[in-house]
C-alpha cells in the first residue's frame, strides 16, 4: 500500500500543472510550519494559505507526516541553495566571517524572528517524530560538510596545522550557529548569535596562526 501511494504521487506531480501544485502546496506548508511550528500548522490550514483542496495535499503528500518530511527536505534544499557559493568556498578566515555575517544581517532585518528554519523544525520535531529526525540531521550533516571541506583544504594547504581535528572545528561552528541563532531569538537581537560564532572562529584564527608560526620559511 504504501510503494502504491509513494508511485501515485511520483506520477500525479510528473505533468507540469502536477509540479507546480505541489510546489505550492510546499511552499505554503513550508512558510506556515516556520511560522506556526508543525503542530500548529493543520492541513485546512495549509489548503487555505496554498488555496488547493484538501484531497490534492492528501494526494500529493499520504498524509501531514508525509508533508513534513517533503518541508524538511525543501527547507534543506532552499537553505543551502541560498548559501552558495561562499558555502563551496568556506577555506579562509574572512570566508567564514563574511559567512556567519552574512546571516547576522538576515537576523538584523527580521529583528531575530524565527530563528533558523531547520533549527526550528528539529527543536520541535526531534524527540517526537524519528524519521523526521533523521531528515533534520541530513540537513545538519551537510552543513557539517560543508564547513569541514574548507577546513581541510585550509589544512592540506598548510593554513592550519596537520594534526587539525577540522571535523570539531566544524561541529563547534555549526553548534555555534544553532546557539547563536537561538539566543538571538529570545533576546531579539543578533549579538549573542554574532559572540557565539566569532569566538570559534578567532579560536580557528589563532590555530592558523600557530601553523604559520612554525612553517618553514623560504630561503
Amino acid at each position: 500500500m504504501q510503494t502504491r501511494g509513494v508511485e501515485t504521487q511520483s506520477k500525479a506531480a510528473s505533468t507540469e500543472g502536477g509540479r507546480r501544485t505541489r510546489d505550492r502546496i510546499l511552499r505554503a506548508a513550508a512558510e506556515l510550519m516556520f511560522k506556526q511550528g508543525v503542530a500548529g500548522t493543520s492541513i485546512p490550514d495549509v489548503q487555505r494559505h496554498a488555496q488547493v483542496s484538501a484531497s490534492q495535499i492528501y494526494h500529493y503528500f499520504g498524509d501531514k507526516k508525509g508533508l513534513t518530511a517533503a518541508v524538511i527536505e525543501y527547507q534543506s534544499t532552499v537553505k543551502l541553495e541560498q548559501q552558495r557559493p561562499l558555502l563551496d568556498n568556506l577555506d579562509s578566515i574572512d570566508a567564514l566571517r563574511e559567512w556567519c555575517e552574512r546571516a547576522a544581517v538576515r537576523l538584523d532585518a527580521v529583528r531575530c524572528a524565527g530563528g533558523c528554519e531547520i533549527g526550528s523544525l528539529a527543536s520541535e520535531l526531534s524527540d517526537s517524530d524519528p524519521s523526521a529526525r533523521l531528515g533534520l540531521a541530513k540537513a545538519f550533516a551537510e552543513w557539517q560538510a560543508a564547513i569541514e571541506s574548507g577546513l581541510t583544504r585550509m589544512r592540506e594547504r598548510g593554513d592550519l596545522p596537520p594534526d587539525e581535528d577540522v571535523a570539531a572545528l566544524a561541529v563547534a561552528l555549526l553548534a555555534a550557529i544553532q546557539g547563536g541563532m537561538l539566543l538571538s531569538q529570545v533576546n531579539q537581537d543578533a549579538t549573542p548569535y554574532r559572540r557565539a560564532v566569532n569566538v570559534v572562529i578567532d579560536h580557528i584564527a589563532d590555530r592558523v596562526a600557530a601553523a604559520r608560526a612554525v612553517r618553514p620559511t623560504d630561503h
